[in-house]
């Protein structure tokens, strides 16, 4: 668990560091001098070597950090976007967790979601638009949380 901790730590102020303007001036100004010295080095096989390896290992653990940041992010979101699901009257708690479906799963709801969103406002109705039928266990449940609210199931939120 402390390696977790220290990793999303460090990969915060990295990606933080690395995000601001003077970190891709930094970049840019390393590649000018490279480029500069070329000439010194009589554009040799280790001069090419040196900016290829440097470049090629920031991007590589560049990638890694990256995505962790964005994992927690999209996870953080996701579970915001529950929390006003839930909190809103007549929204469809089955869409809560949503993000664990299966690409066919996911592409059925965008149409069922297209179908909804094509009703003209005056012709909808609580079947065709908010209240839709609960599909118990077709949607997993959420990953658990470190402390989970004490909550009543989705299902047996609102009925």
């Amino acid at each position: 668990m402390k390696i977790n901790k220290a990793f999303s730590q460090a990969a915060n102020v990295v990606a933080t560091a690395t995000g601001r303007p003077a970190a891709f001036m930094l970049c840019v100004a390393t590649v000018i001098v490279w480029g500069i010295t070329g000439p010194l080095f009589k554009f040799s096989d280790t001069w090419q070597l040196v900016i290829n390896t440097g470049t090629t290992i920031i991007t590589f653990l560049m990638v890694f950090l990256i995505q962790n940041t964005a994992n927690r992010e999209t996870s953080a979101m996701q579970v915001k976007l529950d929390e006003i699901i839930y909190s809103i009257r007549g929204a469809q708690n089955r869409m809560i967790g949503i993000e664990h479906l299966t690409d066919t799963e996911l592409e059925e709801l965008i149409r069922e979601a297209e179908a909804r969103a094509a009703i003209p406002p005056h012709k909808r109705t609580a079947k065709s638009f908010g209240e839709m039928e609960e599909r118990p266990g077709k949607i997993p449940s959420r990953p658990p949380v470190s402390k989970p609210a004490k909550r009543k199931p989705a299902t047996a939120r609102r009925k």
